[in-house]
């Protein structure tokens, strides 16, 4: 009997990832461009990368062959794909290329009743921009690297599981199941790291490879509102914070809602850890909904960016909707 499984990463640029001036002027003046969000669930790959929805992809495909309860053949059947990056230069565009670099698959790890795949996919970015460098000629124009490397484990009664163990520290990075559900994704992006040391041996092609760290999935709804408030009406405030530091303190007035750019956050009620939530995940609603009281602490556990904007913003139903699936304090 032969049994697949997948585990897919795609990698796109979200609004407000990029930092310093003169990385971001391109994408302010509408030279470069932020990405939208990839799709809730996974289709065609290659049907995605011609509409430019991504700028790598990394398919991670295997499958094991059970005879009488044990595996006795294993393989890949994936691969890496690689986007492009559009410029818009005096009316017109111009498509760069990415460069691909070749997949690496780690030797399938097996016993008797599992085996594990691990896949890294990814490349050169397909425009190339100076970065200072400490050697002679002290300017690069060569593109940082950016790649995802992903496990799968294939069990023989026909269970899997997956696993993003490293990435690059830029761009965002979405990960979908078997069945083409987004079911993960990258809590923090880096660009200033990825800029300036994603070359050579900092890659899984020198010697080195990136922890990276995942984060639950948003809600459906938290996306549908998240697009509105950044692609929609005044442009929200921005604003960093260090980890440690209180977003909403419990008990004090607020009438702002938060969406998280990037970063983790924690949840506390009375003092009591209740839950931890990733980028795109929406904060501050009850205080709108609920008298102007936060009636929680929401805490950095990491850096983080937020956009921020009045509850006005934001449709009353729709933040109940919201709220209703917060309330994690009154059902653990």
């Amino acid at each position: 009997m032969r049994i697949e499984s997948s585990v897919t990463s795609i990698s796109w640029i979200p609004s407000e990832a990029i930092t310093g001036l003169t990385a971001k002027m391109p994408f302010e003046k509408g030279i470069a461009h932020y990405d939208q969000p990839p799709p809730d669930t996974l289709s065609y790959l290659d049907e995605l990368r011609r509409a430019d929805r991504f700028r790598f992809a990394n398919e991670l495909r295997a499958f094991v062959e059970v005879s009488d309860g044990h595996i006795v053949d294993a393989g890949y059947a994936g691969r890496g794909l690689i986007g492009s990056t559009t410029v818009k230069l005096g009316g017109r565009s111009i498509v760069f290329q990415a460069i691909p670099l070749p997949d690496l698959q780690l030797e399938p790890k097996a016993s008797d009743t599992e085996v594990t795949f691990v896949q890294t996919a990814g490349g050169r970015t397909g425009l190339p921009a100076p970065r200072t460098v400490r050697r002679a000629p002290f300017v690069q124009y060569t593109a940082p690297l950016a790649w995802t490397t992903l496990a799968l484990t294939i069990r023989a009664d026909g269970s899997s599981h997956r696993e993003l163990v490293g990435a690059s520290p830029f761009p965002r990075h979405w990960i979908y199941d078997h069945s083409g559900a987004l079911c993960a994704k990258t809590g923090l992006v880096d660009f200033g790291t990825w800029w300036r040391r994603a070359f050579g041996r900092h890659t899984p092609w020198g010697d080195t490879d990136s922890a990276a760290l995942t984060t639950e999935v948003e809600t459906a709804l938290e996306r549908e509102l998240s697009a509105k408030l950044m692609s929609g009406g005044p442009r929200p405030a921005i604003r960093t914070v260090g980890a440690g530091t209180a977003i909403t303190e419990q008990g004090k007035p607020g009438e702002d809602v938060f969406l998280l750019l990037d970063g983790v956050v924690r949840i506390e009620v009375d003092g009591e850890r209740i839950a931890e939530y990733g980028p795109g995940s929406l904060h501050g609603e009850r205080a709108i909904l609920e008298g102007g009281l936060r009636t929680s602490t929401v805490r950095a556990v990491t850096a983080c960016k937020l956009a921020v904007a009045p509850g006005s913003r934001f449709d009353k139903s729709a933040l109940a909707k919201l709220s209703h699936g917060h309330r994690r304090e009154e059902s653990d």
